[in-house]
């Protein structure tokens, strides 16, 4: 007889399902057991908009958290509520959601540009210029933003249209930008090395990259390919959390 699922487990799968970002997951659960011991380990099933209303509060004047923070938290217990245990909680609709305070953004100047980028050397001055040049999210707020040039595939940079493809970006849509022509000689440089170090895995029974949207099943063979493989691979292979697979990721957004 089949065991029912833990509620992490049905957490998970909800989040697979819809193609929740592996931060965005860990992200909510983490919050979602925030949750759970804040009211004492009560059984989410018992509990309901009061509950959910008391923990913010908690979070806003015991924890101090910013209002993104909050917002966060807020988001993780509907999805909780609304996507994993099908529940639809009477008031819940009532609880705002804290506002965020208008903030004018602050752009650096070309020669504070200058002064951050000639801090970097070799793999991360190409990183950051990227970042500065091709309107790619900003390192500047590190997290998901810098991955869109971590991410980049060898079949994302388009050398005879100076361009590059962004996947799966904010709103998981597609966009092009530019390729700036002083990071084409050293982007080239770097897709020899990122292409020496496919081979190097090759050679040892390794090579197969991740591929999102099961396309691994589609395209049995396309995971070994050189096109797929990302420009800026890290330095080792590690065992891919979700799969287990032994595999070589990017780059990690914390060294960035």
């Amino acid at each position: 007889m089949n065991q029912p699922l833990r509620l992490v487990d049905q957490i998970r799968a909800v989040a697979r399902l819809e193609h929740l970002s592996d931060k965005t997951e860990k992200s909510y659960l983490g919050y979602i057991r925030d949750f759970y011991e804040f009211h004492h380990r009560r059984p989410p099933r018992e509990m309901g908009a009061a509950e959910i209303r008391a923990y913010l509060t908690y979070l806003a004047v015991e924890r101090k958290v910013a209002a993104s923070t909050q917002n966060v938290a807020f988001s993780a217990l509907l999805f909780l509520y609304q996507r994993v245990l099908k529940l639809e909680l009477p008031y819940l609709d009532g609880i705002e959601r804290a506002k965020q305070p208008k903030r004018l953004p602050v752009v650096f100047t070309r020669t504070e540009a200058k002064a951050v980028l000639g801090q970097l050397s070799g793999v991360y001055h190409l990183l950051g210029s990227l970042l500065y040049g091709t309107g790619m999210r900003s390192a500047l707020q590190i997290s998901e933003r810098s991955i869109e040039c971590l991410r980049l595939r060898v079949k994302d940079i388009d050398f005879e249209y100076e361009q590059i493809t962004i996947r799966n970006g904010k709103g998981a849509v597609d966009r092009r930008t530019m390729l700036p022509t002083i990071v084409i000689e050293p982007l080239k440089q770097q897709l020899i090395n990122a292409k020496r170090i496919h081979q190097v895995d090759l050679n040892a029974g390794y090579g197969a990259v991740y591929l999102p949207y099961a396309l691994e099943r589609k395209y049995p063979n396309a995971n070994r390919s050189w096109i797929w493989q990302y420009v800026f691979p890290s330095v080792k292979r590690s065992v891919e959390r979700r799969t287990k697979v032994v595999r070589r990721h990017h780059l990690s957004p914390d060294a960035l």
